[in-house]
């Protein structure tokens, strides 16, 4: 990248000879502490103490005798969902596959596992729920394919036709809403029946009292799992192959396409699954609000938690805690809902940036 003034390069960006680990291992570190300072000045200019509203959001809701108890649940609650799309999306990024349309398949599973679940009302048995699991991977799968067939056979960016997809995917909610998927004992207010009232259908706690669900725990496991398979297995070592040197990749004699495929079914899947736990959880039901952008908040997870399984599930504490003390600031000290997103997309901004000069060096050359 050369920045020219008057057809006279100023300066360029060059790759650098040789990484620092060591750096690139602290980045998020002085992200997250850039996002605190500029974050305060934020909440400074809409009348808020900075100081109170930082310690609210990352100290209250895991020491504060009086938040923790109901607080320290509700951050591995709203972490799980962000685990598991996460890890589906550092998958494709990994082979330099860019899904930034997780949203739309979170909440494909959700409506493929809805109306599962709901097509069966009220029938109950000990393999509805497994089946909904089954069926909501199969929906953000299927919404995951068309990127990926696209990709394949008429090379259309999967980074756009992804995105667009997110906002079909919102009015086929609307329409689950209002129409197929209405609770007819509902007098006539959007959304279906509650999940979690179709005991079958539940995703129910594993703790009682606490809310803590079956995607909890199913998070983990897939944190325990996706690192066995990206530095344990050979499908890890292609992934990290086509993404480092595609040529190479070549000269293996697998099929790039096949990659692509892979790696779109993998996060879409995922993704589909959070959904799907999502609405037979603490949702409960299908809405039109429903989608609340953790598929786009899956995102600045994948990134923070350097596309390491171990690293994303950190990532994704870090980022539910952020919900967490973000809904206390809206309550106690009256922050507006967008300043909390305004805050976690500083959090992308600074480490992208972070990264960049990690990885390049700035060169001034002379007229």
């Amino acid at each position: 990248m050369v920045l020219q003034k008057r057809g006279i390069a100023m300066f360029k960006l060059e790759p650098r000879a040789e990484l620092s680990p060591i750096i690139s291992f602290l980045g998020p570190l002085f992200s997250l502490g850039l996002t605190m300072i500029f974050g305060g000045v934020l909440f400074y200019f809409l009348g808020v103490d900075p100081l109170a509203a930082i310690k609210m959001i990352f100290w209250d809701p895991l020491m504060s005798e009086t938040f923790a108890n109901y607080s320290r649940p509700q951050i591995l609650i709203k972490a799980a969902p962000l685990i598991l799309i996460a890890l589906g999306l550092s998958v494709g990024f990994k082979a330099n596959i860019w899904n930034i349309g997780a949203e739309g398949q979170y909440i494909m599973g959700a409506i493929f596992g809805a109306t599962f679940a709901l097509s069966l009302y009220p029938l109950e048995s000990p393999l509805i729920f497994p089946g909904m699991i089954i069926v909501g991977v199969i929906g953000g799968s299927i919404w995951a394919m068309i990127p990926a067939i696209l990709k394949v056979k008429f090379n259309v960016n999967e980074i756009l036709v992804s995105l667009m997809l997110v906002y079909v995917a919102e009015q086929i909610l609307a329409l689950a809403s209002l129409g197929f998927l209405r609770n007819p004992d509902g007098a006539g207010f959007p959304g279906s029946r509650n999940l979690s009232q179709y005991y079958s259908a539940a995703n129910l706690e594993l703790i009682n009292g606490t809310g803590i669900h079956v995607g909890v725990m199913l998070s983990i496991l897939m944190v325990i799992f996706f690192y066995v398979l990206l530095f344990r297995h050979s499908l890890g070592f292609k992934i990290n192959l086509i993404g480092h040197s595609p040529k190479a990749y070549a000269f293996s004699g697998d099929n790039p396409n096949k990659m692509v495929i892979t790696c779109l079914l993998i996060s879409g899947g995922l993704a589909g699954l959070a959904g799907l736990l999502e609405v037979a959880g603490p949702a409960g039901q299908i809405t039109i609000d429903f989608n609340v952008g953790y598929g786009f908040t899956g995102i600045i997870v994948a990134f923070l938690g350097r596309l390491n399984p171990i690293g994303i599930f950190f990532a994704g504490i870090i980022m539910a805690l952020t919900y967490v003390g973000g809904e206390l600031t809206q309550f106690m000290l009256n922050l507006p809902a967008a300043a909390i997103q305004v805050f976690q997309g500083m959090l992308l901004f600074f480490l992208l940036s972070f990264d960049l000069f990690v990885n390049y060096k700035l060169k001034f050359l002379r007229s």
